[in-house]
């Protein structure tokens, strides 16, 4: 798109409008919105469809200069989770025709997908509209299935088989790193060529170090001298906050200057609306005699974000699977040494022996070495958050929004822009 173009982008199942960190708003958020702002800038009109929750919103919001999200009706406003909207797929697809149909024909140069729902959708408008069909996963069912954490359910095999026609029918599928990439071809049987690896980015101006962890604690009304571990995120069996919880139990019952000082904070909202992960969460804390060491904290906002970033002494990632873990470099780029679990996109976010480390598997009494022998040395620390600094400069969203728009380019360049069928 080296001219001024449109492009149509689908998040069916969650707004880029909502607090990240609670319900199903999470990385991917960050990821549309992040990218849609830098594709802007280059001339690129970005329209994001989602699905309406409220019959109070309006029809369409202006996100930023060039970039307007755009409310469809599909089912009720509220009482759908995640797990229902596949019902809706039609009524969505019927509501994005629609609106479509009120423009020129040829309004939309192509299609950009987020999640498997939105990739349903977008399939049938593509072949209709017969623009290229972009699609990035976030998440894999096939993925999340090998690696499921206890008290998790295995994804449906209807969400795995509409991934595979998602596969199947997109022009360019985007990884955000190579073990992603790898894991489309050899899952999902995804033609190498059409595969194309953009790492995801990071606002460096937003999340940088600050006035450092002492002002960042004050500022919070944290104890200045606490030994600080952070959780951000949603509160879901997936994304590891036991494993957090199990290894602060390992960790107060043998050193004595840790269980003094140890404060865990788990920051973000229950995933789904259902309050049954926190209750078991504060259980697990009551049952390891550290309730009074662990704190829940309501999903942060973007503005107040950087500032748990910096007041951590570590910000813990014990995902069971991630597609990539923006939470680990946001961290990092506030200067905050990362402990993540050696999985997936993990093992790109984070450089393992310089910005944080990597802990394989999800044994409490593993983490619980890792993070004491962190929390022994402060001078490892000093270094650790001086390699994070520099890891996360390596990433930015404008160049993750550059290597979309490379891909756009040559999707428009092809001979025929003509949508393969299905049928």
């Amino acid at each position: 798109m080296n001219q001024a173009g449109r492009i149509a982008q689908l998040m069916m199942h969650t707004s880029p409008l909502e607090q990240t960190g609670a319900r199903d708003a999470g990385g991917m958020n960050v990821y549309v919105v992040e990218t849609a702002k830098r594709l802007a800038k280059s001339g690129i009109a970005v329209d994001i469809f989602t699905r309406a929750t409220s019959g109070s919103l309006p029809p369409v919001v202006e996100l930023a200069p060039g970039v307007e999200v755009h409310h469809i009706t599909a089912g009720p406003y509220e009482g759908l989770t995640k797990e229902d909207l596949p019902s809706q797929m039609c009524t969505m697809a019927s509501e994005l025709l629609r609106v479509e149909a009120n423009h020129p024909r040829g309004y939309y140069d192509l299609i950009h997908s987020h999640y498997w729902i939105s990739g349903q959708v977008g399939l049938l408008a593509s072949q209709r509209w017969n623009v290229p069909l972009v699609h990035t996963m976030h998440t894999m069912a096939k993925v999340k299935n090998l690696a499921l954490a206890d008290h998790d359910q295995p994804e449906p095999v209807a969400r795995a088989i509409g991934e595979e026609q998602i596969v199947a029918g997109a022009k360019a599928l985007i990884a955000n790193t190579d073990a992603e990439a790898a894991n489309l071809v050899s899952l999902y049987d995804a033609c190498p060529d059409r595969v194309h690896v953009v790492p995801p980015g990071v606002d460096l101006e937003h999340f940088a170090p600050g006035g450092g962890r002492r002002e960042a604690r004050v500022q919070l009304g944290l104890d200045r001298d606490s030994l600080i571990l952070a959780f951000v995120g949603r509160i879901q069996p997936h994304k590891g906050p036991d494993v957090l919880i199990s290894a602060a139990g390992e960790m107060v019952k043998h050193d004595p200057v840790i269980k003094s000082k140890l404060q865990i904070l788990i920051i973000g909202g229950v995933s789904g609306g259902s309050g049954e992960e926190l209750n078991r969460l504060q259980s697990l804390a009551r049952f390891l005699g550290i309730q009074d060491r662990v704190r829940f904290i309501p999903p942060a906002s973007r503005e107040e974000l950087p500032h748990w970033y910096r007041a951590a002494d570590l910000v813990c990632v014990p995902s069971y699977s991630e597609s990539f873990g923006l939470v680990a470099l946001e961290a990092q780029a506030c200067g905050t040494p990362v402990v993540a679990a050696a999985v997936g996109g993990l093992r790109t976010a984070v450089a393992d022996g310089f910005s944080g480390s990597l802990v394989d598997g999800h044994d409490p009494r593993s983490w619980s070495a890792v993070l004491t022998r962190l929390l022994q040395e402060p001078q490892r620390r000093v270094a650790l958050s001086m390699g994070a600094l520099q890891h996360a400069r390596r990433f930015g969203w404008q160049t993750t929004a550059r290597g979309t728009i490379d891909i756009y380019d040559r999707l428009l360049a092809e001979p025929s822009a003509a949508v393969r069928s299905l049928a």
